[in-house]
């Protein structure tokens, strides 16, 4: 990966903004920056104080070719971007509305309310050193230029056009970079403020300088830079607080290979569907349908080689690879995927597991349904379905689904498959073991393990001990049962008995 820092004027950003020589990344969020975080802004840019840095992505690779959209409030192009933002976008946005646009700032208030109007600077105030210029000297006024006060019921000030904005002694921030409007502006400001030369001379040498000579210190990554590489980047250095995941990325990425399609919106109605019929399954995250897509399809890959022997291709779900996959490898995969989780959620209630809260492990829903379509109908026969499942128990007693398990989850689908085929057992099963001092160290619900003993309990043929009823998916339902009813606390007091499963917080 190779970038450059130039430092560039405010100005020229601002342009190619405006001329789309600068777009976003369709993955990148909506801006949402309010009218107090846009004042700040400017105050700091006016005092020729330092706001960030600005990531850049250059196009025109195969690898990074992602759909792309104007920034907020800029008009649409009709050509591709030389350069992608990576990180900037609240900041540059926030100055192309109010510094170059024409139109109305579309922002909000703090609390949400819309807001749509244009940021002033009072000449006086912004050169006094006793005032703030973010308090005393920047302000907003909504899109008709009048101020109002008690409701909107007074007017406190008018600056509808030059002569009165003159007249109060402010200057229309996205003039700043309008040459002709400042001359007009400074010839009638002298004419009607004789005496105050300096004054204006000051503030079109200092704070207005300030605004429209700005410079900018960018990054701009070459467009050798991989897809992984472009993710890694946006999540560590984005200061926007939200990391970008391999969902976003690919659904930018599909979305330019193909107009007609939406990761976004086909993914949410498979994961309303999944839902909608196990809504156990509630959890499922699009990351985990996607890691299931890739460990098909380079199970399928690895299937269909007739190559080197020592360069057979792996099956694999990390995100690099992820980041690999294409539209049709999605497509292809996508509708079994979608039954195969359906069916994954039988399965897990057939343990007694009815909520997404009490679920062990959700990462271990991607290997499962990965092993459901691998195996077609032959997971519901009786012995293969016994197999599953002490599969399934093993990785949740021996608690082998937290923290990185990609490598575990693409060994499951291959050791699984084989095991089921009448091959050796699969290392998530030969490796599990299960300690009974374990039992007086599980303190959370949160624990996969408890969870775990949980499930078991009510599988195990246990009755409600108020209504003498056997636990079953109904009975769990009308009962409410949690697991204090598994593990009764104020019992295990009242019998004293000090025991750990008894303490759940």
């Amino acid at each position: 990966m190779s970038f450059d820092s130039p430092i560039r004027d405010l100005e020229t950003l601002l342009k190619d903004i405006d001329s789309g020589k600068i777009q976003l990344p369709d993955f990148q969020r909506p801006w949402k920056w309010d009218v107090d975080r846009i004042q700040s802004l400017l105050a700091s840019i006016a005092k020729g104080f330092p706001v960030g840095v600005v990531m850049t992505l250059e196009t025109g690779s195969d690898e990074v070719n992602f759909a792309v959209r104007p920034l907020s409030g800029a008009r649409e192009p009709n050509t591709r971007p030389d350069f992608l933002l990576l990180d900037g976008q609240q900041r540059l946005t926030s100055l192309y509305q109010s510094l170059f646009s024409q139109d109305p700032v579309d922002s909000c208030d703090p609390r949400g309310k819309v807001m749509k109007g244009y940021f002033y600077i009072r000449v006086a105030e912004s050169i006094d050193p006793d005032m703030d210029m973010e308090d005393d000297a920047i302000f907003f006024v909504k899109e008709d230029r009048v101020a109002r006060a008690n409701f909107d019921r007074d007017i406190v000030a008018d600056y509808s056009d030059m002569e009165k904005e003159i007249a109060a002694g402010v200057f229309p921030l996205n003039k700043i970079l309008d040459t002709s409007y400042t001359r007009k502006y400074s010839r009638l400001f002298h004419h009607s403020h004789p005496k105050s030369d300096d004054m204006l001379d000051e503030f079109f040498d200092g704070p207005l300088k300030q605004l429209s000579e700005y410079k900018v210190p960018v990054i701009e990554l070459s467009n050798t830079t991989k897809r992984e590489a472009v993710c890694t980047v946006f999540e560590k250095v984005n200061t926007g607080g939200v990391a970008l995941n391999v969902f976003e990325l690919l659904t930018a990425t599909f979305a330019a290979g193909s107009a007609d399609f939406r990761l976004n919106d086909d993914w949410t109605a498979r994961k309303r569907k999944i839902v909608s019929l196990r809504p156990v399954l509630s959890g499922l995250e699009n990351t985990d349908f996607l890691q299931a897509v890739s460990l098909l399809a380079s199970r399928k890959r690895r299937l269909n080689y007739s190559g080197e022997s020592e360069k057979v291709p792996g099956i694999t779900c990390k995100r690099k690879d992820i980041l690999k996959l294409s539209l049709d490898d999605y497509l292809e995969w996508a509708d079994s995927l979608t039954d195969a989780f359906i069916w994954a959620g039988q399965f897990i209630n057939n343990q007694f597991i009815f909520r997404h809260q009490d679920l062990p492990y959700r990462t271990q829903l991607v290997p499962l349904a990965a092993i459901r379509v691998a195996l077609g109908t032959d997971a519901d026969l009786q012995g293969v379905a016994r197999l599953i499942t002490r599969w399934y128990w093993s990785g949740v007693m021996g608690e082998l689904y937290g923290g990185a398990v990609e490598t575990r989850f693409a060994r499951d689908l291959e050791e699984v498959e084989a095991w089921v085929r009448g091959g050796s057992e699969p290392g998530t099963v030969a490796g599990a073991s299960f300690n009974p001092d374990r039992l007086l160290t599980l303190r959370t619900r949160n624990s996969a393990a408890y969870k775990g003993i949980y499930a078991l309990t009510m599988r195990g043929d246990v009755k409600d001990w108020v209504y003498n009823r056997t636990i079953n998916q109904g009975s769990y339902q009308d009962f409410a049962i949690d697991i204090h009813h598994i593990f009764p606390q104020k019992w295990c007091e009242k019998a004293g008995i000090d025991n750990a499963l008894c303490r759940v917080s």
